[in-house]
């Protein structure tokens, strides 16, 4: 299982980014991808590197066609091999 964490919004847009955020979270929910999101970030869970990947190229095609001028992209992947572990397997290793 690959674990990413994801941030993408508008550095082009003023302050208040929430409209473009939101569509994010929507085009991440309509994926079907196991997801959480938080206050910073939106993690998800998928067999494949294409699959977060054209989560992500959805996500920016998204806010280009919404009129973003310059979109930033925060991306951590964490791929372990050796073992099938999930966003609740690491929360639960934590606590």
């Amino acid at each position: 299982m690959i674990i990413a964490e994801l941030a993408i919004f508008p550095t082009s847009e003023g302050t208040s980014v929430s409209r473009y955020v939101r569509k994010a979270i929507e085009i991440i929910r309509e994926s079907g991808l196991n997801h959480e999101t938080g206050a910073m970030s939106t993690s998800m869970e998928a067999e494949t590197l294409d699959e977060i990947f054209e989560v992500i190229k959805k996500a920016h095609d998204a806010m280009v066609e919404m009129g973003a001028k310059r979109i930033h992209i925060d991306l951590r992947i964490d791929h372990r091999l050796d073992r099938d572990a999930t966003m609740e397997y690491k929360k639960r290793a934590v606590q």
